[in-house]
């Protein structure tokens, strides 16, 4: 399929009346977890799709490409909010967040295991992790305040037990850039990227918008928190970027990637409603892509074959189980980052700015709210909330009647903030 080569529909046509753009919402106890899970996926495609236009419009000198980024941006504009009013009226802030993090989750390991660049596979495998916790650390309130088994919301297709303990995702801001990819990265490779930088922005966003809304104090604090890591993927995963590409190849690799996007939910999808309307927002995004062909034909005098050499889409994208791949990952619970790099924990200085931000942010582990949740869940249940189809494959995280906080953290058995006030006494 090259969407290039398709025949395309005027974009003036393709606005939608009220009628249209409300559409009926999907049944929270028989939806498939993945159906959900695309829902959120490309209602977080079309807001990177807006705020990215909104962007270039205003570094746009021409004002006939303002025009042409505004009528673009109106119809999209139109397609998010019939995707966003897909959940249902009586779904909780903590329920959607449960598809959030499955999201997370599964949409990593899927593109980490199809990722040809090692240092994007890395970046990918790295962040998963600490979704993966995340997804844990939501679990546990949700029952804790609802009595909701998360189990129940993912299908049985997701694990929930700790990953790398978001008490130790807290990094210093300059040791979450990465090296970027350029022009000749392949094309799954800038695909990727592309997707993981939506789905990751639109998760911190709903987190920084919907903490002030939650009904407890220990639920906003825990949004609050994991919405400051989910700053942190964002930083990594932009940083991957091609910081050369000029504004209108990067809005062609946007068109061309919510083309891809909407293909590969309208060949995966479950729900015969809701993949009528993939496809019609499929067909959509091909008269979008062909638009921003003749833009850069038009400003740039490039041919869209000069960006997307071999404009044929790759495999589709499919969301399902990753339980094994995930458990492998898993192993690299103890790594953290410096700079554009990975290391154990227990390779680190210890005046490395990790451990700094660390003592920083997380002076008293007691009033971390990751852990605080956790703690409390297993002070009235004598024991965490998890769902695994066996034994956790860390050893240190195995125990479920104490949250560990050091795994990932701790250069040694001695607490990091010990350590590092007996070195800086040496200095």
């Amino acid at each position: 399929m090259n969407p290039f080569e398709q025949k395309a529909a005027p974009i003036e046509d393709m606005f939608q009346d009220w009628n249209r753009i409300y559409p009926k919402s999907y049944d929270p106890f028989t939806t498939d977890p993945y159906t959900k899970c695309r829902i959120i996926l490309m209602n977080g495609t079309e807001f990177e799709a807006q705020w990215f236009s909104h962007n270039f419009a205003r570094h746009a000198v021409d004002n006939d490409l303002r025009r042409e980024l505004a009528l673009l941006r109106r119809v999209e504009q139109q397609q998010q909010r019939k995707i966003a009013c897909l959940k249902p009226i009586g779904e909780t802030i903590l329920e959607h967040t449960i598809g959030y993090e499955q999201l997370a989750v599964d949409l990593t390991a899927a593109l980490a295991k199809r990722e040809p660049d090692a240092g994007v596979k890395k970046a990918l495998n790295f962040a998963l992790l600490e979704d993966f916790d995340h997804l844990y650390r939501y679990s546990d309130l949700l029952d804790m305040e609802y009595g909701t088994k998360a189990e129940h919301l993912v299908g049985g297709y997701t694990e929930i037990m700790p990953g790398r303990p978001t008490i130790s995702e807290h990094r210093f801001p300059a040791d979450d850039i990465r090296y970027p990819i350029d022009s000749t990265a392949s094309l799954i490779t800038k695909l990727n990227v592309n997707i993981i930088t939506a789905a990751e922005q639109q998760t911190m966003n709903y987190y920084m918008n919907q903490q002030g809304f939650y009904k407890t104090p220990l639920g906003r604090k825990l949004y609050q928190e994991i919405g400051m890591i989910e700053e942190q993927h964002v930083s990594q995963y932009e940083s991957l970027k091609d910081p050369n590409a000029t504004w209108l190849e990067m809005l062609l690799m946007h068109e061309y990637t919510e083309c891809y996007l909407y293909y590969s939910c309208m060949e995966t999808e479950t729900d015969e409603w809701i993949r009528r309307m993939w496809e019609q927002f499929f067909l959509m995004e091909i008269s979008h892509v062909q638009h921003a062909a003749k833009l850069l034909e038009k400003y740039e005098n490039r041919h869209w074959s000069q960006v997307i050499p071999d404009a044929n889409f790759p495999e589709v994208l499919r969301l399902g189980e990753n339980i094994d791949y995930v458990r492998e990952v898993l192993g690299s619970v103890n790594v953290t980052a410096k700079k554009e790099h990975y290391y154990p924990v227990s390779e680190m200085e210890p005046q490395a700015d990790f451990f700094r931000y660390q003592m920083s942010v997380n002076p008293d582990t007691q009033k971390v709210p990751s852990h605080a949740v956790i703690d409390e869940y297993i002070d009235m249940n004598g024991q965490d909330y998890r769902f695994m189809v066996r034994e956790h494959p860390v050893d240190a995280l195995r125990d479920r009647e104490c949250d560990n906080t050091r795994v990932g953290r701790s250069r040694e058995e001695t607490d990091y903030a010990e350590l590092l006030v007996k070195t800086l006494q040496k200095v």
